[in-house]
């Protein structure tokens, strides 16, 4: 028997997009019509300058059922439609089609500071929320130290939240709503602006309202290692669309393949993966394998990574990582470690780190290559979080206990059994 807590049945929300047909809209052009013709302009102007409306299916008949208790990860790329879903799934809007079933409570921290009251102080938004989310002011008062002690804010509990920082807002928003004791829980990637510490804390709180309380959890994350790790089931989003829903780590597996692309002997690297500011004076482009593909455990390996300088740069090294699906460094290769040799790279200059790993020692199945670029001992020039992929498969050096997901980086030893 189903104890499905959320049901969407021919799920769908359209937008319109509104495009003015204007040529030169300035704002002197802008004024002089409206002085010129104040009543057409107002409705939208003639001879040439009317509006065009354009629909936009945001979501396009989406099925599924959520279980009660159950932690179900949304992922996706950017414009998938996660963050419209989680608004239907949020009453913050209603779908143009379809409908869906809620059996529980829903909390809900979509953006920075939403359901607060910038006038309000921290303690006075405490009390407003649990009211919003129908609980009476006996149950706030049980769970008021609670969320205080979570959230790290007592210090500032009566300031206004509008003198917060977005990681102040994000603490007592997510303390709030994780400890009212909703049935569903809904969490966007609003836990980025957090610092790593209280990323964890967040992580740890839904595994607890999941498993001993029977709470559902909604989490959207690009964070594709705290989805494997925190849920069990996921969804995969594409063009307003659900590509795939299965178990979380397979779907993610399936979503990073798609995404990054592991086939083939040249691989363009994608900006999406480039994590931080680290300026445009040396980019990385592509990786391009230098012998067959897929790669065996075992085996030698030859890659090349090629690069651009926009500037002149000194005393440059490159790097190659070995990760995990769930984004867990295993193995770096270091080209200043290999050769203690860094390298002066002119302007405009187009240059190839070539690498080659001896008997690699990655156990068969799929890993991200974070790639990595840096001047001197620190300064990072360029880096990327699962620029490419590797499919290692089993080769001749292969034993047969180490067929198997998740086997990771083995390396061999010498040992010996002494008997007592």
């Amino acid at each position: 028997m189903s104890d499905a807590i959320i049901t969407a049945e021919n799920l769908s929300k359209c937008y319109t997009i509104g495009h003015l047909n204007r040529q030169g809209d300035g704002l002197r052009h802008v004024l002089d019509r409206a002085m010129r013709s104040p009543f057409q302009w107002l409705k939208g102007g003639r001879n040439g300058q009317d509006n065009k409306d354009e629909e936009f299916w945001a979501l396009k008949d989406l099925e599924f059922e959520i279980q009660r208790g159950d932690v179900v990860g949304i992922i996706g790329r950017n414009g998938a439609g996660k963050s419209t879903l989680l608004k239907i799934l949020s009453r913050i809007t209603e779908p143009t089609t379809g409908r869906i079933t809620m059996n529980g409570r829903v909390a809900s921290l979509l953006e920075v500071g939403t359901g607060f009251h910038a006038e309000l102080t921290g303690r006075e938004n405490i009390f407003l929320n649990g009211a919003i989310l129908g609980m009476t002011q006996a149950e706030i008062r049980r769970k008021f130290d609670e969320i205080v002690a979570f959230s790290e804010v007592e210090r500032f509990l009566d300031t206004p939240v509008k003198r917060y920082s977005s990681g102040m807002y994000t603490r007592l928003a997510f303390a709030v709503a994780a400890h009212l004791e909703p049935e569903i829980l809904i969490v966007d990637e609003v836990l980025a602006v957090g610092d790593a510490g209280f990323q964890k804390k967040c992580l740890g709180k839904m595994q607890e309202v999941s498993q001993s309380q029977g709470r559902t959890v909604l989490f959207v994350s690009h964070n594709m290692g705290a989805v494997t790790n925190l849920c069990r089931s996921a969804f995969w989003l594409q063009g307003g669309k659900i590509k795939a829903i299965g178990e979380a780590r397979s779907i993610v597996q399936d979503y990073l393949t798609d995404t990054t692309g592991n086939s083939g002997q040249f691989h363009v690297v994608k900006d999406v993966s480039r994590l931080g500011a680290y300026g445009d004076k040396m980019r990385i482009h592509s990786i391009e394998w230098l012998t067959d593909y897929p790669i065996q455990h075992g085996s030698t390996v030859r890659m090349a990574m090629h690069c651009h300088a926009a500037a002149d740069c000194e005393d440059v090294a490159a790097a190659i990582g070995f990760s995990n699906l769930e984004g867990v460094r295993l193995l770096t290769y270091d080209t200043d470690l290999l050769d203690m040799t860094r390298h002066q790279i002119k302007k405009d200059q187009t240059v190839s780190f070539e690498f080659e790993i001896s008997d690699l020692p990655a156990a068969p199945g799929i890993y991200n290559l974070d790639l990595g670029l840096r001047s001197g001992d620190m300064h990072m020039l360029d880096f990327l979080s699962a620029g490419a992929q590797i499919e290692v498969v089993p080769g001749d050096k292969t034993p047969g206990n180490i067929i198997r997901p998740g086997a990771g980086i083995r390396l061999p030893c010498r040992s010996r059994l002494l008997a007592q």
